[in-house]
């Protein structure tokens, strides 16, 4: 049974750090496309991060330049790396996993969430 897992959030200061993992377990055959997405309370679902099999990065305008998406594949593992954070970026942290867990057949796994909680 393939599980993702996210760890790594907490509570830190304006201006602090934090790292998230995403852990994928079970299974597979390859770990394609990873994302994060984050969810404020009141807000819809957003982008945050995506990085590709290839290591091709994308990223929401409001992280640009303070948030950094990477994977080890050996491990099964994506991390995001969260510098300069704001009060802003208080949400629940999901990763999304779209992954091949058959030779034929690839879908999105999401995680229970993490949260990250920045103080003024």
């Amino acid at each position: 049974q393939v599980q993702v897992v996210e760890s790594g959030g907490g509570l830190v200061q304006a201006g602090g750090s934090l790292r998230l993992s995403c852990a994928v377990s079970g299974t597979i055959f390859s770990m394609n496309r990873m994302g994060w997405y984050r969810q404020a309370p009141g807000k819809q679902r957003e982008f945050v991060a995506r990085i590709t099999s290839g290591g091709s990065t994308n990223y929401a305008d409001s992280v640009k330049g303070r948030f950094t998406i990477s994977r080890d594949n050996a491990k099964n593992t994506v991390y995001l790396q969260m510098d300069s954070l704001k009060p802003g970026d208080t949400a629940v942290y999901y990763c999304n996993a779209h992954l091949q867990y058959t030779s034929r057949q690839e879908r999105d796994y999401w995680g229970q969430g993490t949260q990250v909680t920045v103080s003024s």
